[in-house]
């Protein structure tokens, strides 16, 4: 299946990018409603001016306690094998006590054959998340598309047992790649069945899907794509979960005292466009660390050090027409939502070569 055909089918309808949370939607609505158009407009025009969807309905109890079970094994496997991750969320407890919540958890693909971002995404939406706007990455050859979570105001715990996460996932445009490094991701591919129905459970197995690649063609991939060679040793694992930094109770709720906290502890962050990447509208804030890396022995007995994943931190401001409230009047939905093609593209590399070899803090 075509990129295009995927981005069809993961977005009914194509919709300008509301930068606040879906419950502040509804004050907005009315100055959304599309006027009556002239005779001959196109449909997509007036589909933009729509503003997205509330959040669905809260899961019956049932279904919560199920789906949270299974990201709860997603990381599991997530930490297991990224030290850093696991000794930077016990440090913030131990200094900021137990209320780490999750900003967002994602997940890298192939975009050929069925094995992309709908993969993984069928899984999300079955239990209420929401599709909200796609981005996309020209020079890196990916597209993304970011999900909301099912309405979740009465958590009582955190972590995964906190409210609800966004969902993150990209995908490699592989059709735009050279024909050698097209020929070894559908080589792999073709080895799989029908593992693609099966992403979420890869997820929380930590096994692939198709079978153990040999080092040469992890090698030729690298080259061209660093995702693309990623993928193919990690397929559907967590690529990385995000600290929610506004949401921690001491004074490393601002992110730039959580980077220094972070790097205090001799953790090394991601560099990439400078360590805190900002939005245009100055509202979200990430960093992240660089990925761990893990030996990896291959196909063909070859044992290589392979990037596996890293932990991001992100900070959501309030939204300028809510910068007067204090304390506990501000809620999750008074703050910058969705994501940014900028920040995102640079932390990406957080499991490049290049990061992952920098010896400078």
């Amino acid at each position: 299946m075509s990129a295009t055909t995927l981005a069809a089918a993961a977005i009914p309808r194509l919709r300008l990018p509301f930068r606040g949370h879906p419950a502040a939607a509804p004050a907005l609505r009315a100055a959304a409603r599309p006027r009556p158009r002239p005779r001959g407009c196109r449909g997509i025009a007036m589909a933009a001016a729509a503003p997205f969807p509330a959040p669905a309905d809260p899961l019956p109890k049932g279904a919560d306690s199920f789906f949270r079970a299974v990201i709860s094994n997603m990381e599991k496997v997530y930490l297991s094998r990224n030290p850093t991750a696991n000794t930077i969320l016990e440090l913030v407890r131990s200094y900021d006590g137990d209320h780490i919540c999750y900003d967002h958890f994602a997940f890298r693909t192939f975009g050929v054959d069925g094995y992309g971002i709908n993969s993984l995404a069928e899984f999300f939406t079955d239990f209420g998340y929401l599709s909200r706007e796609e981005l996309r990455f020209p020079a890196k050859k990916l597209r993304a598309l970011w999900f909301s979570p099912p309405t979740n105001d009465d958590y009582t715990g955190t972590g995964i047992y906190g409210p609800l996460p966004r969902v993150f996932i990209s995908e490699l445009l592989v059709d735009e790649l050279s024909a050698q490094s097209q020929e070894i991701i559908h080589k792999y591919i073709k080895t799989s069945g029908k593992g693609n129905k099966h992403a979420a459970l890869a997820s929380t197995s930590g096994e692939l899907t198709w079978e153990k690649p040999i080092y040469s063609d992890f090698e030729v991939l690298s080259r061209e794509s660093e995702y693309a060679a990623w993928t193919l040793v990690n397929g559907y694992a967590l690529n990385h979960v995000t600290i929610s930094t506004h949401r921690l109770k001491s004074d490393i709720r601002s992110i730039n005292k959580f980077n220094k906290f972070v790097e205090d502890n001799g953790f090394k962050l991601n560099s990439e466009g400078g360590i805190l990447k900002v939005s245009p509208d100055g509202l979200l804030q990430q960093s992240s660390t660089v990925a761990d890396s893990a030996i990896f022995t291959f196909a063909d007995g070859t044992t290589e050090s392979i990037p596996r994943s890293y932990i991001e931190f992100a900070e959501r401001l309030l939204l300028p027409q809510f910068k007067d409230l204090q304390g506990e009047e501000v809620k999750e939905h008074h703050r910058r939502d969705g994501f940014e093609v900028g920040n995102a593209d640079k932390i990406f590399e957080s499991t490049s070569k290049d990061q992952l070899t920098r010896t400078s803090a």
